[in-house]
């Protein structure tokens, strides 16, 4: 990890992109697979999963029998802690259900708005390095919630052709019937147009590799909407001479296990604690199990000290991290002043992890900065909001006159003829 003391303003900017990665190639290619799902189906399928993961599919959905027995293959301690999650997971998200609110803006005329499920949506859980059953929670928990009608779920299976059970037992416990045995831009290409087997869906949501994400906006630009763009995963920490540096180690260390090409920054405002937390990333890097993964990681990364904590909450801001840890005095009250964040974990005792796996936040965040603007999975994800209005003839009499005078403004004298026909009808 790269240590910066104090660097210039007029830095900031250089000094907080993203490691780049060159993906012409990776759209080419993915281009190509979407074009082969396309015009190929479930053959397509079939010969890619032979392709890029060696997998020979007889089939591409899990069977009733392969769902049924994941749950004899996990143990009661994972089963437990899975639903525990989902409980949480739930609770949270219940209370992001909208309900009808009726508005009268003038006497006669009544406007509301209602919230409606998108009636298919696909849910993409990677399978690579980690199968990411959390993502099946984080995913298939809200969009139950608002009321979609058809979820269907794509992961990659193992080379003998089985996803793994907990992927399943998570996908069974929140209500998914349909699994099937595709993963990357495939999956997307399938979920986007249909084959034989999978159907197409109207929206697609979860996070992926460089090739996943490039399909996800290749897809969109052919009318299929996504969740959010998204990259590789990052955090950022925000901590002061409060912290324990073992406890900041940690949880950079948390993120860049993710993947080599995972960001973590670290900023604080104290020299030594940074030099301190540089001592427990050594010493812990070394006992995990995907240290040389989390190495590479932290070759993209950097500790920037600043001078004061305004500066720090200014940077942070301008970094618009997807996970934030704030580990430092007054941390509820910086938390209030953060504009710019995907998720935000306040004191000491909230790690990352946390919201990862089971405090009941989402941990479908965006990444590469759109946290300036887009925000996390939730219920509004899995919705789209249905304008309505209802004006009695009263209602017409009173708003008539400002409607003409607009519509003719504009040249648009049919708008003010659908108006003055009906005030000059006598019923």
């Amino acid at each position: 990890m790269e240590i910066l003391l104090h660097p210039e303003k007029s830095d900031w900017p250089q000094l907080l992109q993203r490691p780049y990665v060159d993906n012409s190639a990776v759209l080419q290619s993915v281009q190509q697979i979407l074009h082969g799902v396309k015009t190929g189906g479930d053959a397509a399928l079939v010969a890619y999963a032979q392709q890029f993961d060696g997998v020979q599919l007889s089939a591409l959905e899990v069977s009733v029998e392969e769902m049924e027995a994941a749950a004899e293959m996990l143990s009661d301690e994972l089963k437990e802690a899975i639903k525990q999650a989902a409980a949480n997971i739930e609770a949270f998200h219940s209370v992001q259900i909208s309900n009808k609110q009726m508005v009268t803006t003038m006497p006669g005329i009544e406007c509301w708005r209602k919230s409606v499920g998108i009636d298919k949506v696909g849910l993409y859980v990677p399978g690579g390095t980690a199968p990411l059953f959390s993502t099946v929670l984080m995913l298939a928990i809200p969009a139950k919630l608002a009321g979609c009608k058809e979820v269907i779920l794509c992961t990659p299976s193992g080379k003998d052709s089985t996803v793994h059970p907990a992927i399943l037992f998570a996908a069974s416990l929140t209500g998914v019937a349909r699994v099937f045995k595709v993963g990357g831009a495939q999956a997307i290409a399938a979920m986007a147009y249909g084959t034989e087997t999978v159907p197409a869906v109207y929206k697609i949501f979860g996070p992926g590799n460089q090739y996943v994400t490039a399909a996800k906006q290749l897809a969109q630009m052919d009318g299929v909407a996504i969740d959010m763009p998204a990259g590789p995963s990052e955090v950022c920490v925000l901590a002061d001479d409060s912290a324990n540096p073992a406890f900041i180690a940690a949880d950079l260390l948390s993120q860049a296990e993710h993947g080599p090409d995972s960001q973590v920054l670290l900023v604080s405002i104290s020299e030594a604690l940074v030099y301190k937390v540089a001592e427990a990333l050594e010493a812990q890097l070394q006992q995990l199990q995907r240290r040389d993964i989390a190495a590479k990681a932290l070759g993209n990364s950097k500790a920037i000290v600043v001078g004061d904590t305004f500066e720090a909450i200014e940077l942070v801001n301008a970094y618009a991290c997807e996970h934030l840890i704030l580990n430092c005095y007054h941390a509820e009250t910086i938390a209030e002043q953060i504009t710019n964040a995907g998720s935000v974990f306040i004191g000491s005792y909230s790690p990352e992890s946390a919201g990862d796996y089971a405090s009941g936040t989402n941990h479908t965040l965006p990444t590469n900065g759109y946290a300036r603007a887009y925000s996390g999975v939730s219920v509004d994800s899995f919705v789209k909001k249905i304008t309505y209005q209802k004006l009695t003839r009263e209602g017409l009499e009173g708003i008539g006159a400002t409607v003409i005078a607009m519509a003719e403004a504009e040249g648009l004298d049919a708008h003010a003829e659908a108006v003055r026909i009906r005030l000059h009808h006598n019923e």
